[in-house]
């Protein structure tokens, strides 16, 4: 036992004695020394600290006086002292009872400054790096800065930037740190290939992605920026896209980013495989739940036989009908699609089956990867919440709603389990993005009161992250002035209902005419939504206008203009309610869909007019071939209003001109009175348009250019307001105005512009006619 426990403890003295741990850049030792000595050690001095305190650097070892210690411990110790980043160098020996460390501090950084940068501001990137004033110089940590900024300038298309880092010693132990950036060329998309695509061609998918193939315009709009995340949701684009036109088994291979370094330019090839084309086959809903009738579920589906295979089409009938059956009292009631492909007849039939799914309940709502975004505005977006029935189709409804927010550029929702077997845990991964914007908008109209209108707008729909909604637009022309003001709270009072309120302010003056005229006024309104695609919108509105006219020109206007002058100024306070269902899959370019709107409005609730006003508008989207994007709209509006009161003002009457019949200047259409045939209005209006758009050949798809042939009809008549005996009053019957024409759309980065071109085939005499619009283009 004696020469045992002799060998023992000279295997360990030796093991003590030569015993050395190198961690980092530092290197610890351990002197010669007995197995007693080393095991424990009675203190702890130390060394070279001057600014970090003994104490901390003691309470940063696992080694304490008086308890034995081990390899481990020591190694444990130094790595711990080199995490502090207080230090450069950390060695530890052991003399008699004692246990020496002795450390070389870091410089203390005294300031941290970036040079060289011109895309990314001092501020951001003082958010990326580690490297702090204040703090200790770290190399190691410097390193990891200059990825992180490399990382940045990536993400803004500047692969090419290099990035070094200077200390400069300005006192003992405190350096300057300086950042140096090259910022170099922006790193571009050479072009984005498919293979395998046969369906459609490679310029149809192009207009899918959200990356786009550098271009002349791209210093505009970014678009053409490789980030792998970005590429990742194409590719989900992508499937969405083939599974909403018929083809189910659709996938991507592969999707692959080649930079040559040379040229600093990005090749994507993206490998596909088709699959074939379904249409619907039969369509049934089952149900196993007591008391859940199928039959009366049956009229909720929106996928019908025959039909193309659309993925949408089974989404929104399970929403449809899981939003039935639990409002029914069976909040656990889950509804599962099953699909039976017929490879043969080239169809697939879906039943719904209506079934009981788990009894779990939410336990929490976890939401990460938020920075700007507070986390109400993504809670409110669920029908659910803490302690609720566990849905999965709510969920589904959620994310769509986050995603159509436009507040995030991924939105990723998944479940955990919770605390108990009945327990989930959903988690909400999002990443904010810009959601401001400044645009200048510019239009031109012929006439009077025309010419070149060049406005500028600012625009929040996340306003300091809280979703609300704010713009600030100010234009002017040649004769006049615009001002505009919006505000929107999308959950007023906590409840889905978008209230908010407009101030504009127009200044008009022709000096040449010897006339002016401003109007300028208020209007609350506030938005309910009624179902996912219908919604009414109630709104009081205030307009003052003032009216000025010199002597001579008073004489010349006609008489309902010559009442307006008199009485400036003049003040319309109106109620109105408005129905507006929008079905359209794409708020910028619409390819299917409905976009409607009825309302009425009553004015006489004080100020000079009195009246009730009907009107409503439609129009319909329809793609008459989908790989060459053309794309068909109808639509249709019409008016009436009565008179309730006293005298109709001139201002209340309708006006028809080039937002309704394109070739017509604005008030160019309809009743027309006094010397020289001043328009006055109507009380009736019908308009008609039918419309084809299709990308340019020879451009792009990416460039945002299309172009459009359509046919404009419409009539303006009646007329309720009073005139002189003298005054000639001409254009009240119900003569038809027609005109053809070709347009060219931009969807430039300041907002969809568009020119149009048109020439009147059906028009009178005294109409006013402008063969050139340009402006700002809308879906209405």
């Amino acid at each position: 036992m004696k020469a045992g426990s002799r060998f023992l403890n000279a295997v360990s003295a030796f093991a003590l004695s030569a015993g050395m741990v190198a961690t980092g850049t530092g290197v610890l030792t351990l002197a010669s020394v007995s197995v007693a000595q080393a095991a424990t050690v009675s203190q702890i001095v130390v060394r070279g600290a001057t600014r970090v305190s003994g104490d901390t650097v003691r309470s940063n070892v696992t080694i304490v006086p008086g308890r034995s210690f081990t390899n481990a411990d020591i190694d444990a110790s130094v790595k711990r002292l080199y995490a502090t980043g207080y230090f450069s160098n950390v060695s530890m020996n052991v003399s008699g009872n004692t246990l020496v460390i002795t450390v070389s501090e870091n410089n203390l950084i005294n300031q941290v400054v970036f040079n060289g940068n011109r895309k990314i501001t001092d501020d951001k990137l003082a958010t990326l790096v580690k490297t702090r004033s204040l703090g200790a110089y770290s190399e190691a940590t410097a390193q990891i800065d200059i990825q992180a900024i490399r990382d940045a300038y990536a993400g803004i298309g500047r692969n090419d930037v290099s990035v070094t880092v200077q200390t400069a010693p300005i006192a003992e132990g405190r350096v300057n740190v300086a950042f140096v950036i090259n910022e170099g060329e922006r790193t571009k998309i050479r072009s984005i290939n498919f293979v395998g695509n046969n369906a459609y061609s490679d310029g149809r998918l192009s207009a899918v992605l959200a990356t786009k193939k550098s271009g002349i315009l791209s210093f505009l709009n970014r678009k053409d920026v490789y980030n792998p995340d970005k590429l990742r949701a194409d590719e989900e684009q992508l499937r969405q896209f083939y599974y909403n036109r018929g083809y189910a088994d659709f996938r991507v291979v592969s999707s692959d980013a080649v930079l040559d370094e040379s040229t600093n330019e990005y090749t994507i090839t993206i490998t596909v495989d088709e699959g074939q084309r379904y249409d619907f086959g039969p369509v049934n809903v089952e149900s196993t739940v007591d008391g859940v009738d199928a039959d009366e579920l049956r009229g909720l589906v929106v996928s019908q036989q025959g039909s193309v295979y659309k993925a949408k089409d089974v989404q929104d009938t399970m929403a449809a009908i899981s939003r039935r059956v639990a409002a029914q009292g069976y909040p656990f009631a889950r509804v599962t699609p099953r699909g039976n492909r017929d490879f043969g007849g080239r169809t697939i039939a879906v039943d719904y089956l209506v079934d009981q799914g788990e009894r779990a309940y939410i336990e929490r709502i976890e939401i990460r990867g938020n920075t700007r975004t507070r986390d109400y505005v993504i809670r409110r977006e669920f029908d659910m919440s803490e302690g609720d029935a566990f849905n999965q189709e709510m969920l589904a409804t959620a994310k769509r709603r986050l995603e159509a927010l436009g507040y995030f550029s991924s939105v990723n929702i998944t479940t955990q389990p919770g605390t108990a077997s009945d327990r989930v845990v959903v988690v909400v991964d999002v990443q904010d993005q810009s959601t401001g914007s400044f645009g200048i908008g510019a239009g031109y109209a012929a006439g009077s009161g025309g010419g070149f209108l060049l406005e500028a707008s600012i625009e929040e729909k996340n306003f300091l992250g809280r979703g609300q909604y704010i713009r600030l637009a100010a234009g002017r022309g040649e004769d006049s002035r615009t001002y505009n003001f919006s505000f929107t709270e999308p959950y007023f009072l906590g409840y889905r209902l978008a209230a908010g309120f407009d101030v504009f302010k127009n200044e008009n003056d022709f000096s040449d005419d010897d006339y002016s005229y401003e109007d300028q006024g208020f209007a609350l309104r506030v938005t309910a939504p009624i179902t996912e695609r219908l919604s009414t919108t109630f709104k009081y509105s205030y307009t003052k206008l003032d009216y000025h006219a010199s002597d001579s020109e008073l004489a010349d206007l006609a008489s309902p203009y010559r009442r307006v002058v008199n009485f400036s100024p003049w003040t319309r306070s109106a109620i109105s309610q408005t129905l507006t269902l929008n079905t359209l899959d794409d708020a910028q370019l619409p390819r299917e869909g409905i976009l409607a709107s009825a309302t009425q409005e009553f004015a006489g609730l004080g100020g000079t007019s009195d009246y009730y006003k009907l009107t409503g508008k439609a129009k319909w989207f329809y793609t008459v071939n989908d790989d060459a994007d053309i794309i068909a709209s109808l639509s249709a509006g019409a008016g009436h209003v009565f008179k309730t009161g006293g005298e109709m003002e001139v201002f209340d009457q309708f006006q028809l001109g080039s937002n309704e019949i394109r070739g017509f200047e604005r008030m160019g259409v309809g009743p027309r009175s006094g010397k020289y045939d001043d328009a006055i209005g109507g009380t009736t209006y019908f308009t008609a348009s039918a419309e084809a758009t299709f990308p340019l050949p020879g451009l792009p798809r990416d460039s945002g250019f299309r172009g459009a042939v359509f046919v404009d009809a419409g009539t303006l008549y009646g007329n309720d307001v009073t005139v002189r005996a003298d005054d000639r009053v001409r254009g009240t019957d119900a003569s038809l105005r027609a005109s053809v024409g070709v347009g060219l759309l931009w969807a430039s980065p300041f907002g969809p512009l568009r020119v149009d071109y048109a020439v009147p085939i059906a028009k009178e005499d005294y109409d006013r006619t402008q063969n050139i619009k340009f402006g700002i283009s809308s879906q209405f």
